[in-house]
């Protein structure tokens, strides 16, 4: 057995508009085709390929039982000032650093259902 790279992941919401926008509005995917499942929710897209699916489900807000616990999700990532001007102009709070030794810097933010996303920049765009 062979595994390839990541698929797709699913996020549970209680707040299926405020996913979505996120991640159209500040992460830059698009809503694209699903199959007609009996509950409502929405397939993000990347590069033609949905990569986010977002199921809502009233009973996933606070205190719900999960699945796991997934620390961040991290994505590779270009044009660091146009995303901090993006995240400044939505509001969205975010931390950065460079990682020592390596050439990348990371940029991270939480989605609204308080799962942690990490975007890696080459490190150059850091020192510009």
């Amino acid at each position: 057995m062979a595994i390839g790279r990541l698929d797709h992941y699913t996020i549970r919401t209680g707040d299926l508009a405020a996913t979505r926008r996120f991640y159209t509005d500040v992460m830059g995917f698009s809503i694209g085709p699903r199959p007609a499942f009996p509950f409502p929710g929405a397939w993000l897209y990347q590069d033609g390929a949905p990569l986010v699916h977002v199921i809502e489900d009233a009973g996933a807000g606070a205190g719900a039982t999960m699945t796991g616990r997934i620390d961040h999700i991290a994505f590779t990532a270009t044009d660091l000032p146009g995303v901090r001007a993006r995240l400044a102009a939505l509001g969205i709070r975010f931390d950065q650093r460079t990682v020592p030794d390596q050439a990348v810097h990371q940029v991270f933010l939480t989605d609204p259902n308080g799962i942690r996303l990490e975007l890696n920049f080459p490190a150059a765009e850091a020192a510009g």
